[in-house]
């Protein structure tokens, strides 16, 4: 599969399990020495029909969609950049990329 495909593929994974308005978690699991990369982790969670709480995670999709890397050691997304909620930053992109806004997806940090 091309870089390419994998992007369309993970987008069109995103369009599905996401709708405007939903919320998505955080965890940054790892910060470099210097403080200026993140690894971040990144998960959808919603009820299911016996009220029990669902996780989705969705890592290696947003880093294929967006063209972060994908870190195998943590699952997560390799984020640099410092002085700001980068975990805010790669969520209002996908918002940007799926809704053409970046502000119809809600964030929290876990």
């Amino acid at each position: 599969m091309t870089k390419k495909q994998a992007k369309l593929e993970s987008l069109s994974n995103l369009k599905n399990w996401i709708s405007e308005g939903d919320t998505i978690y955080y965890i940054v699991k790892n910060v470099s020495s210097s403080g200026m990369y993140r690894h971040i982790d990144f998960y959808k969670l919603e009820p299911n029909d016996k009220g029990e709480i669902v996780k989705s995670w969705l890592s290696y999709n947003i880093a294929k969609a967006l063209d972060y890397p994908f870190k195998e050691k943590t699952n997560s997304v390799g984020v640099s950049g410092c002085g700001m909620d980068m975990g805010f930053h790669v969520i209002y992109q996908l918002s940007h990329i799926l809704f053409n806004d970046g502000y119809k997806l809600k964030y929290e940090s876990l």
